[in-house]
């Protein structure tokens, strides 16, 4: 297991401080202006499975309100709304200086039988063919602003693979569609409410850089503001994330400086696991005169 997967299991293993008070700590000294938005997701993901038993989740949608300080922890309030014979709801307020950083609503199900139907697995290049993430970005260190260097070059949980990755830099303006495989070899032996978190996590990288493709942009360019502003997931079936999973993304509607993206994400097998929705904040960036 890499230091960096180690990190994050320990990270989502949040501190209990009362009841329905929990306690989770950011990366620190990475070079991050701010906290990932999936570890904000994952963490009170987590804390609201610490009120469930007995139930996965099958739905959140979160709010990011603030953005989280990497320097200080993170308080998570959770509100029992409900518990139902079938269902049950949980409400959770991220807290930093004071101040909500995120709200999240989950829905958590017992297990049940129903139909079962779904959209097929894209066909793409399968990722022993392709290049990991990390020797991606190391090619292009010398093209990096030295104050964003640290955060690019991070090791990082999740191993990445893109099937038709594009400069970093200057990119072409490009279609929205776009995938990715990933996966976390770490989380193997992980429980069911772990995997979720994990796969929560994963689910906000490269979501909003859809939105960004057509019109040939990056977050390194400097010359557009990006911030996730909401996220909506729903998970299908059960999770093994230490194995390959397919992301399928696109971004149907980018307009008054917000862009929509979408996400399937589906497991080696090709069974549907999970669908993600997003909008971000894609403002342009006025030089200063």
């Amino acid at each position: 297991m890499t230091d960096a997967a180690r990190k994050l299991l320990d990270l989502l293993d949040i501190e209990r401080l009362e009841v329905d008070l929990f306690r989770g700590i950011g990366y620190r000294g990475q070079g991050a202006a701010r906290i990932f938005g999936g570890h904000v997701i994952a963490q009170a993901l987590m804390a609201a499975y610490r009120t469930v038993a007995d139930r996965a989740c099958h739905s959140l949608h979160a709010y990011f309100i603030r953005p989280g300080d990497p320097e200080i922890p993170v308080i998570y309030q959770v509100d029992r709304a409900r518990d139902g014979g079938s269902f049950t709801t949980r409400r959770v307020v991220a807290i930093q200086h004071g101040q909500q950083i995120l709200n999240l609503s989950a829905s958590f199900q017992i297990a049940e039988e129903g139909w079962d139907y779904q959209h097929p697995m894209p066909k793409v290049e399968d990722p022993e063919n392709l290049v990991d993430q990390h020797e991606l970005r190391a090619a292009y260190a010398d093209r990096i602003p030295r104050n964003k260097l640290p955060d690019f070059l991070r090791e990082q949980p999740i191993d990445i693979r893109e099937v038709a990755p594009r400069d970093l830099v200057d990119p072409p303006k490009t279609d929205d569609r776009n995938y990715l495989w990933f996966r976390m070899s770490g989380a193997k032996g992980q429980p069911p409410e772990m995997q979720h978190c994990l796969l929560a996590y994963a689910s906000d990288m490269s979501l909003l850089g859809s939105s960004l493709r057509p019109h040939g942009l990056t977050w390194l360019q400097g010359t557009v503001m990006s911030a996730s502003l909401d996220h909506a997931m729903w998970f299908h079936a059960p999770i093994q994330i230490e194995d390959w999973h397919l992301y399928a993304l696109d971004a149907p509607f980018t307009g008054g400086a917000r862009g929509f993206n979408r996400g399937l994400i589906y497991d080696r097998a090709g069974r549907l696991v999970a669908s993600v929705a997003q909008e971000g904040l894609v403002r342009p960036l006025k030089r200063k005169r």
